[in-house]
């Protein structure tokens, strides 16, 4: 899943930190072997052109098809610098997104007031989460998909929950 807690939670550290990141299913080694095979197979069609003039009428186009695709790809992978890192103290809950042009936006509430909620329908993506406190509402993981938002959403809810009082006595 495209998102690592610190370590589990309920663990002996009182301080936990989750990160998100978009999924990446196209690794770097994959994309320089697709641009290659998407320019091999642009240029078969030119091989009976050698030669010609017609070949250097066509030859820009093809060029410029597989700068297309190059240029789309590469557009995925900057979207793709987004992180978020959510902190869950014992007395505080921090949000810090870094956008993927280098922007920060940070979100802080009281652990006690911060609410965690799933919205099955209505939002941007189906089961959308989104953390409320200290007079705001911010989305958490809008980019990652439904299942991984749902398993999300349980154990979220398990690590936001104030611990328990200490019992007197």
């Amino acid at each position: 899943m495209p998102y690592h807690w610190s370590h589990p939670p309920r663990g002996a550290d009182p301080n936990l930190e989750l990160e998100l990141w978009p999924h990446r299913s196209l690794p770097r080694r994959g994309f320089a072997a697709f641009v290659l095979a998407t320019f091999t197979l642009i240029t078969i069609p030119l091989y009976p052109l050698l030669g010609t003039l017609v070949l250097w009428g066509l030859l820009p186009f093809l060029l410029l098809a597989v700068g297309g695709v190059w240029w789309a790809l590469e557009a995925t992978y900057r979207s793709a610098r987004l992180r978020e890192v959510l902190t869950i103290a014992p007395d505080e809950v921090r949000l810090v997104r870094t956008d993927p042009r280098g922007e920060v936006r940070e979100w802080a509430c009281d652990r006690h007031w911060a609410r965690l909620r799933m919205h099955a329908e209505g939002g941007p993506v189906a089961h959308y989460l989104t953390l409320r406190g200290g007079g705001r509402e911010v989305e958490i993981g809008a980019f990652l998909s439904e299942d991984e938002r749902k398993a999300l959403h349980g154990e979220l809810a398990d690590a936001i929950r104030p611990p328990p009082a200490p019992v007197a006595g």
